[in-house]
């Protein structure tokens, strides 16, 4: 992904996302080579809003499967976008979080 900056890296790989799978900011982080670096994907997660074509953040969650962004839609709308997805959470947390998870090290061709 070259000629690209951090949060457009981080653009391009949650957009390949797949309904009804999540990742975490550390999966994405290490699939760009900078393992270490969630936080900072957590924070393109946070500045994605405008971007074009979107980005379907509610597909990142912790490396435990927390929804920790949650915030940042209001409410439960994270929640329900995930539902909508076939993704059941629980507390805040995606339930059976093995089974849904998306690595983009292994799903994707580096």
């Amino acid at each position: 992904m070259p000629d690209l900056n951090f949060y457009d890296k981080v653009y391009q790989v949650v957009r390949l996302i797949p309904p009804g799978r999540v990742t975490s900011y550390g999966a994405i982080a290490n699939y760009l080579g900078t393992k270490g670096s969630s936080r900072m994907v957590g924070y393109a997660m946070q500045a994605c809003g405008g971007a074009n074509p979107p980005v379907p953040a509610h597909r990142v969650v912790n490396s435990a499967g927390l929804l920790t962004g949650k915030f940042h839609f209001g409410g439960d709308r994270m929640e329900q976008m995930l539902a909508s997805e076939g993704v059941k959470v629980e507390n805040d947390k995606v339930v059976n979080f093995k089974q849904v998870f998306w690595n983009p090290t292994s799903e994707l061709d580096m």
